[in-house]
């Protein structure tokens, strides 16, 4: 857990305020069967699977694989800086992002992707950080982390939690 309390606070806002703000079917599913921000982050460590949802240019939806890191609160992605998901959110920034296992755990989050390491411009201030994280969890020479891949943050605006069975994710 990477997590500061402030993000840990800003998490367990949006996780209430997403749930407060859904359908009454949503919450009849979920209520009950959530996490709070820590529990959350205390089961999203490592890689996560992502199913990410972009749009092309014709307003069709598209969901492909990605690996995904729950860091400070929100997802952090990378794909091929030629991928057609690069190119969807390079010129449409909003995103969804689905991470299940099972039946298990879902979660759920909307929001609009920050690109971390533009080829063309400066990164943003806390790239070199990420970097030093995915460098360790891949392999310092996985990829040409500057030329080849493109590193995303979903910054949400909305993002709910289904985990019925807490302990079955924490082995407690």
């Amino acid at each position: 857990m990477r997590e500061t309390p402030e993000e840990l606070d800003k998490l367990q806002s949006l996780l209430d305020s997403s749930l407060s703000s859904s359908t009454a079917h949503l919450r009849s599913i979920v209520e009950g069967r959530t996490t709070t921000a820590a529990q959350l982050t205390g089961a999203l460590t490592g890689m996560c699977t992502l199913a990410l949802s972009t749009v092309t240019a014709k307003g069709e939806p598209r969901i492909s694989g990605a690996d995904g890191h729950f860091l400070h609160g929100r997802w952090h992605f990378g794909t091929a800086r030629n991928a057609a998901k690069a190119r969807h959110l390079a010129a449409r920034p909003a995103a969804s992002v689905a991470h299940m296992r099972g039946e298990d755990l879902g979660v759920f989050t909307h929001g609009t992707v920050e690109e971390l390491n533009p080829e063309d411009a400066e990164s943003t201030a806390d790239w070199q950080e990420l970097l030093a994280y995915l460098k360790d969890f891949y392999g310092d020479e996985a990829f040409d982390w500057n030329r080849e891949v493109v590193y995303y943050r979903l910054n949400p605006h909305w993002m709910t939690v289904y985990a019925p069975d807490l302990d079955k994710l924490t082995g407690t």
